[in-house]
């Protein structure tokens, strides 16, 4: 190839790329009151739609110049190749068993099954829905528990915060509506699952959960697709969670997209005086994730522990973006993520804690633990401080590294084979952060799903 043919070819694909990192999605003005109208909204959350389109519409593509985006390259996804989701569930693949089994012995305290867009299981125990408790999934709570909804609705994530937060806030077609009342505490946990098939769709999905005063609740949310061969699909979508004075809240959260989907979500937590959250991530699946998670320690006593688990393969592209606000005094925040990496993928990792001025006394803690298992895999860990008080005690770390020979020798001398070493060496790297899990089967899932990266 000659240097002018090289030359051509080159500035072809640098205008491709150009063409698609300005290209906008094929939704548009119409789209939105359509998918109002199908859904019988009310007029309030309507507008609610229609404002964040035009948010939307005023707010730029993200670009490899934007600072949060500076390590994940979102050209090749095919823009123009995407349609909203289909109506209903016909066609759509059955769930998988295993995402339906109860978490604790043989039930759950509730449970939702989004399979499509179709509504397959729904169930609360009865003695909560006396309670007050509302668990429901999104557009019926729209349009049955609206003034409950407009309360908190938006108080954590606004569509301002971004292309994508703006995207979901205008389209969503699904999502989780929990509400636990003042002094309300719930024995058994309750677990929503969004099972979402599909290539060349676009889903977009509404998570808030909101525990009033002196509340208690464990929940667990999954969302997961089958891979599809070829084509791509889209998941955008915000997760609000909102902790009232002298509550708790343990909200695990696992990812299991297809490797053919890009996924893209703003999530944030705020909690009140005295309260605590324990945050538990899983993410194993998708082609590309970019993730907003921010925890806002509002209230002084507040605290707050973030635990990640990723594991990569493929061509997988992960990039976690972490925000703990200490925005009051005496507050405690603790993040722990953990990831492994095999074949061409890679991870970001980008964590911040900030101490807003007079928040003294404030404790914030991060670490990021990467594990390469393969010399083509690549992991970016970026800490980062910004303490605007004088009293506090705020620490970061970030290491990454690969599997030491010395343990695999040892398992190896004791008559395992080198593929039963090196995946009981993974299992102890990410035990830390898999006990914060509180149930079996889900620690047993995931540990089902090393083994099948491992290979």
């Amino acid at each position: 190839m000659t240097m002018y043919e090289r030359t051509v070819i080159t500035t072809r694909r640098k205008q491709r790329e150009a063409e698609g990192a300005t290209r906008e999605f094929p939704f548009g003005r119409k789209d939105v009151a359509t998918l109002s109208a199908k859904n019988g909204e009310p007029v309030w959350f309507a507008d609610r739609r229609m404002a964040a389109w035009e948010t939307y519409e005023s707010t730029p593509f993200p670009t490899l110049t934007d600072e949060p985006w500076r390590r994940t390259d979102i050209r090749p996804l095919r823009r123009g190749d995407l349609t909203l989701t289909s109506v209903n569930g016909s066609g759509v693949a059955e769930t998988p068993a295993e995402l339906l089994s109860p978490l604790v012995g043989n039930e759950h305290g509730g449970q939702i099954v989004i399979r499509g867009q179709e509504i397959t299981n729904t169930g609360l125990a009865e003695g909560l829905r006396q309670k007050g408790v509302i668990f429901t999934d999104f557009i019926t709570a729209v349009r049955e528990y609206g003034e409950v909804l407009q309360k908190h609705l938006g108080r954590a994530v606004k569509p301002e915060e971004g292309k994508f937060a703006s995207l979901a806030g205008a389209l969503v077609d699904t999502g989780i509506f929990l509400y636990v009342p003042r002094n309300v505490e719930l024995s058994l946990p309750l677990h929503s699952v969004i099972w979402a098939p599909g290539v060349r769709e676009g889903r977009f999905t509404h998570v808030l959960v909101v525990v009033e005063d002196g509340g208690s609740l464990t929940y667990v949310h999954e969302t997961a697709s089958p891979t599809e061969v070829e084509g791509q699909a889209l998941h955008a979508g915000i997760v609000e969670l909102l902790v009232g004075q002298a509550a708790r809240l343990t909200f695990v959260e696992l990812q299991s997209w297809g490797h053919h989907v890009w996924n893209f979500t703003h999530e944030r937590c705020r909690i009140g005086r005295d309260s605590q959250i324990d945050w538990i991530f899983g993410a194993v699946g998708s082609h590309l994730t970019k993730n907003f998670t921010t925890l806002d320690l509002d209230g002084q006593g507040s605290t707050g522990r973030m635990s990640g688990f990723y594991f990569a393969d493929g061509e997988q592209h992960l990039d976690h973006d972490t925000q703990q606000n200490h925005n009051a005094p005496n507050t405690t925040s603790d993040l722990l993520f953990k990831g492994a990496l095999k074949d061409r993928s890679r991870s970001v990792w980008q964590g911040m804690i900030y101490v807003a001025p007079g928040a003294q006394k404030a404790d914030g803690y991060q670490a990021n633990r990467n594990l390469n298992l393969s010399s083509q895999a690549r992991a970016d860990s970026i800490p980062g401080l910004e303490i605007l008080a004088d009293d506090v005690r705020c620490t970061h770390g970030a290491t990454v590294g690969q599997l030491e020979e010395e343990p695999i020798f040892y398992l190896m001398s004791r008559g395992l084979p080198r593929t039963e070493a090196e995946r009981m060496v993974v299992d102890g790297f990410f035990d830390p952060v898999m006990q914060r899990i509180p149930f079996e089967g889900v620690r047993e899932r995931l540990k089902q799903a090393i083994v099948e990266k491992m290979g």
